[in-house]
């Protein structure tokens, strides 16, 4: 695993992370402030109400890097991708979308 990878896989874990304690503020830091609340529009994103989460992805298409995420919440099961862009230097989440939960998630 080359550097890069581990230090993007070590913040989207530490952001993944955010989001299961409950932190929105620390979690919405992490994304490029201009794209927001824009990046939100027709996503279901799992809020303040996640009981756990597994990371199925995380991978390098280009020059970005893409997190693949379900959280389990209250709701039931959110299966939340994410892309990254590196601004000066710092890897923010610029896109969501969401994607089908897999039955074995």
């Amino acid at each position: 695993m080359s550097e890069e990878a581990r230090e993007f896989r070590a913040r989207y874990e530490r952001h993944v992370q955010f989001v299961l304690d409950g932190d929105l503020t620390s979690a919405l830091a992490d994304m490029v402030q201009e794209n927001m609340p824009k990046m939100f529009e027709g996503v279901t994103v799992p809020g303040g109400n996640v009981v756990s989460l597994r990371v199925l992805d995380v991978r390098k298409e280009g020059e970005a890097w893409v997190g693949d995420t379900v959280y389990v919440t209250e709701d039931g099961p959110i299966g939340l991708r994410s892309f990254w862009e590196s601004r000066d230097g710092v890897w923010l989440a610029a896109a969501l979308e969401n994607f089908p939960v897999p039955q074995d998630a």
